[in-house]
């Protein structure tokens, strides 16, 4: 059978979301790989003509997620004052539907407990990946100009905010009272944007991850 040209790449892209979705359900340990090959359509042998081992799926595939996970915060901010950015930045990720659903969500909260157990090359693209989330968040927090947050304090800022909300959500995902949960989520927002001095930030609709 004769493919087009750009087939292996297709097929690539494909494991890589395919991978990427189990990488977060499931966690690293978790993921088999004949299990991404089979739910691809593809034979296990079919795996080493596109990824070296297991390790080097794992390194791309979440690289691949926080790429996805900074385009889509991207999309979901375009056009808006930086405050309005924060704050629904906040309330995106702070939610009742990032909490139910692992799979789309952001790979800090599924991820953070992995990693002491996984390869220099997984934690450098976690690593890597966290950095990225962090200056597009310090980037809104100087932007907003919000109250004693110089270049050098966004920075900082920035990264106890999220790890603030990330935290949060996988706290909420532990409880299994989802009253409790939902309680945590809406007080670990209000903390947090209150924080970030954007309560009083009016948001328009809903948003799913």
């Amino acid at each position: 059978m004769r493919y087009a040209q750009n087939h292996k790449s297709e097929t690539h892209a494909k494991l890589l979301r395919i991978a990427g979705k189990a990488l977060r359900e499931k966690g690293p340990d978790k993921l088999a790989v004949a299990e991404v090959m089979q739910a691809a359509g593809l034979t296990h042998g079919g795996f080493y003509a596109h990824f070296k081992s297991k390790d080097a799926l794992l390194a791309e595939a979440l690289e691949g997620v926080f790429a996805y996970s900074k385009e889509k915060y991207r999309r979901l901010t375009e056009g808006l004052p930086p405050r309005h950015a924060l704050a629904t930045y906040v309330d995106f990720y702070v939610s009742p539907e990032h909490r139910d659903n692992p799979s789309r969500g952001c790979p800090i909260v599924a991820l953070n407990s992995d990693l002491p157990r996984q390869s220099r090359k997984f934690r450098t693209a976690f690593d890597s990946g966290m950095k990225s989330l962090i200056g597009a968040l310090a980037h809104w927090i100087a932007a907003a100009g919000i109250e004693g947050a110089n270049d050098n304090d966004a920075d900082v800022l920035a990264a106890s905010v999220l790890s603030a909300m990330a935290g949060a959500v996988a706290v909420s995902r532990a409880v299994s009272d989802k009253r409790l949960s939902d309680e945590m989520l809406e007080a670990a927002r209000a903390g947090i944007k209150a924080r970030l001095g954007v309560t009083d930030v009016a948001l328009s609709g809903s948003v799913a991850p």
